[in-house]
C-alpha cells in the first residue's frame, strides 16, 4: 500500500493509485525498475514513477552513484539553498558544495527514512526528505584532516519541485553531531565557520524585540492556521502554537501519547511525556524571549496507520539562559535564529514518534560571528584618531 492520489484517466475518471511510502520498504523497492507511473507527472523523467520515488532515486543517482551532473537537469540555474549555516542562489553552487562532500566523505550513505509531501504536476511538488546518513571521515576537508572515526547524523530536506527540477530547498544537516562524533572540537569548528563569514562583512545584527510579544501584550491566544490544509495539520499547528509560543508546556501530555519516541538533534533517542517536555523547556530556556514560527506543513496517511505531518519552522529569540544546547556555554545575549524540521507520526489524535533537526553548530556559529562583529566594535573605538 501507499498514498493514494488522485488520477484522471483517458476517459476522465477519477482512479486510485498508489504513491510510495519509504518506511517499510528496501531501497530496491522504492527505486523499482518495471513499476508504471503512480501520478500524473508532466515534465519528470520516465522512470520516476511519482514524487517519492523521485526525491528518493535522485538523491541516491546524485551522491551514491556519484552522477553529480544529474545536479543539471534537477535543479533550475537559479535554484535557491537555505541551509543552517547560509545560503547560496545558484545551481553551480550546489555542483560544487556535492563534489566537495563527496571527496571528504567517500563512505557517506543517504538513507532514506521518510517522504511526506504534497502538491500535483500542476502546482508543483513540496517534498519532506528524512534522511539518515552514515559514513567514515577518510579524507580532508571542511572538517580538517581526516579523523577516520565514523558518525551517524540525520538531515530533513523540504524542496519545492516543478516538472524535474527542484528550484527552492530547505536543508537542517545535524552538523554537531558529525563535528562530535569525529573528534572535532564544536567551539573551534563554529569559530573558523563564523570567521569565514565575517570577513566576508557578513555580521549578526540584534533587531530588537520578535513576534511573539508585541510591547506588553500576552502571545496571541490563536495560531495563523491559513498554512494547514486538513484537519489534521490544523490540530498539528494548534498545539506546536500552544506548547511554543504561549508556553502551556502540560499540553504535551495531551498532544503526545505516553509512550512517545523521540528522535533529536546529536542523534538523541528518548522516550515518554517527561523527555518530551524537557527537550521544549530546555530550548526555551536557553532561549526565554524565542517565537516559534511555523513556516510550512504537509501530511500524508501512513502506511503504518495514522498521518504522517511535516513542518519546517524557525525559532528566533536572544541566548540569555542556559539550556539543552550544552555547547553555547554561559548566557551570551546574541540574537539567533534555529532552523528546524519537525516530522510526527499521528495516531487517534497523539503523536506516537517524532523526529525533530536543528544543527547546534548554526547556533553556536551565529554566536561567534556576534561576538567577532562586538570585538572589532570595540577596537574601532579604542584607535585614536591619527594627529
Amino acid at each position: 500500500m501507499g498514498v493514494k492520489s488522485n488520477v484522471v484517466d483517458g476517459e476522465g475518471v477519477l482512479v486510485a493509485r498508489n504513491v510510495l511510502q519509504a518506511e517499510r520498504r528496501d531501497f530496491v523497492d522504492l527505486v523499482p525498475n518495471d513499476r508504471p507511473r503512480a501520478q500524473p507527472m508532466r515534465g519528470f523523467d520516465d522512470c520516476y514513477t511519482d514524487i517519492v520515488d523521485y526525491i528518493i532515486r535522485c538523491t541516491h543517482r546524485i551522491w551514491d552513484e556519484r552522477d553529480v551532473g544529474l545536479i543539471y537537469t534537477h535543479y533550475t540555474h537559479d535554484c535557491v539553498v537555505y541551509s543552517s549555516t547560509g545560503t547560496t542562489y545558484t545551481r553551480e553552487e550546489v555542483v560544487q558544495n556535492t563534489i566537495q562532500r563527496l571527496f571528504m566523505l567517500p563512505e557517506r550513505r543517504g538513507m532514506a527514512t521518510q517522504v511526506i509531501w504534497s502538491g500535483n504536476e500542476d502546482d508543483g511538488f513540496y517534498t519532506s526528505h528524512l534522511v539518515t546518513g552514515t559514513g567514515r571521515h577518510t579524507q580532508p576537508g571542511i572538517y580538517g584532516k581526516p579523523s577516520g572515526r565514523t558518525y551517524t547524523a540525520r538531515t530533513i530536506a523540504d524542496c519545492l519541485i516543478h516538472e524535474n527540477r527542484i528550484y527552492r530547498e530547505w536543508l537542517v544537516v545535524d552538523s554537531m553531531a558529525q563535528v562530535v562524533q569525529i573528534g572535532l572540537d564544536p567551539q573551534v569548528y563554529a569559530r573558523d565557520l563564523a570567521q569565514s563569514y565575517f570577513v566576508r562583512g557578513l555580521l549578526a545584527v540584534d533587531m530588537g524585540e520578535n513576534g511573539r510579544l508585541i510591547g506588553q501584550f500576552p502571545p496571541a491566544s490563536e495560531p495563523d492556521l491559513s498554512l494547514a490544509g486538513n484537519e489534521a495539520e490544523r490540530e498539528t499547528l494548534e498545539w506546536l502554537h500552544d506548547v511554543h509560543n504561549r508556553r502551556m508546556f502540560g499540553r504535551i501530555k495531551r498532544a503526545y501519547a505516553p509512550t512517545v519516541a523521540y528522535h533529536g538533534p546529536l542523534m538523541k533517542e528518548l522516550n515518554g511525556h517527561a523527555a518530551i517536555t524537557h527537550q521544549v523547556v530546555g530550548l526555551y530556556a536557553a532561549f526565554p524571549d524565542g517565537f516559534f514560527l511555523p513556516q510550512h506543513i504537509c501530511s500524508v496517511p501512513s502506511d503504518e496507520g495514522g498521518t504522517k505531518v511535516a513542518v519546517r519552522w524557525i525559532m528566533e529569540g536572544h541566548h540569555s539562559g542556559w539550556g539543552v544546547m550544552d555547547s553555547l556555554g554561559a548566557p551570551t545575549g546574541k540574537r539567533v535564529q534555529v532552523m528546524g524540521m519537525s516530522h510526527f507520526h499521528v495516531k487517534e489524535g497523539r503523536v506516537v514518534e517524532e523526529w525533530t533537526n536543528y544543527d547546534e553548530m548554526s547556533v553556536l556559529m551565529q554566536i561567534k560571528l556576534a561576538q567577532m562583529a562586538d570585538k572589532t566594535a570595540i577596537e574601532e573605538i579604542e584607535i585614536p584618531p591619527e594627529a
